[in-house]
């Protein structure tokens, strides 16, 4: 007659135990034994979070829009503080304005212009400017009050979207900027700013407080203050503004009303949406000028 011995733990294989993890099923002795709702649980389902029936990444603490938690919610606006601060830097290292500076003259906006019998601009396919010019500044004034605003609101906005989302949003601001410049203004023109992007976080930042219930009266009269001088100055793009705007507002929009159970494709569909607009806006201006 056969004695049936039981199994050993999977950590102390010396010990025979008849308890199974309820999740993995691996038999544990008692020293490996996790009370949990039902049964017991082995150390490793418990800290990889598979205990709770979710994947790890489910556990993970969120924004109210469904953003990962960082450590340093104001991570990704210092790093785009530091590269607009470098371009400016590299832009006065060269020195010159307008077209005689290098620096902007490669990487502004410009939709086409002969240089040295060459043409070049966007509608050369050099699409890259639509998005280098949002990190060129001329004037100290310029970028002073881009960044300012950038911090202002760039930070609450990363830390409530996270960072993946705020960064996502920045960019596609600017570029939905930039292709309205594209689309508006003549091809010879040159414009360079993140205004765009900082419009686009004013449109978000409205949205978001609207969501919220907060007091919107700050932030409209500042967005108020900010159009007037859009209009009311020369030498300002009011087309980079309007188009990062529209674009952040939409954007934001479905960001934080988006639906719990399909957040992630609504919250990226919108960012698609807002995607294809800037390349239709930016195919419609070349094959205008081509």
């Amino acid at each position: 007659m056969e004695t049936e011995h039981l199994p050993g733990c999977y950590r102390h294989p010396d010990r025979e135990t008849g308890v199974r993890c309820t999740r993995c099923e691996r038999p544990i002795c008692p020293d490996c034994m996790v009370d949990a709702s039902v049964g017991f649980q082995c150390p490793e389902c418990v800290r990889t979070g598979s205990g709770t029936g979710h994947s790890p990444a489910a556990n993970q603490p969120r924004t109210v829009v469904g953003g990962t938690v960082a450590g340093d919610p104001h991570l990704v606006t210092k790093v785009l503080v530091g590269i607009n601060v470098a371009f400016f830097v590299a832009v006065h290292a060269v020195g010159g304005a307008g077209f005689g500076n290098p620096v902007l003259r490669e990487l502004g906006l410009i939709g086409g212009y002969y240089w040295n019998t060459d043409l070049q601009g966007v509608v050369d396919g050099q699409w890259y400017r639509l998005l280098t010019s949002m990190f060129l500044h001329e004037e100290i004034w310029h970028i002073g009050f881009n960044m300012l605003s950038l911090w202002w609101l760039g930070g609450p906005l990363e830390q409530a979207l996270g960072r993946a989302r705020y960064l996502t949003l920045y960019v596609l601001s600017g570029l939905a900027g930039s292709a309205l410049v594209y689309l508006l203004e003549p091809p010879f023109s040159l414009t360079i700013g993140a205004s765009g992007a900082i419009f686009g976080l004013f449109g978000a930042t409205a949205v978001l407080m609207r969501r919220l219930r907060y007091d919107m009266r700050p932030v409209i009269a500042l967005l108020a203050i900010n159009l007037i001088m859009t209009f009311g100055w020369g030498g300002i793009s009011w087309q980079a503004h309007i188009g990062g705007l529209v674009a952040g507002a939409v954007m934001g929009a479905g960001m934080v009303y988006a639906p719990r159970e399909r957040r992630a494709l609504v919250q990226w569909g919108t960012c698609g949406l807002v995607l294809a607009g800037v390349l239709v806006a930016v195919l419609l201006r070349t094959s205008a000028l081509t």
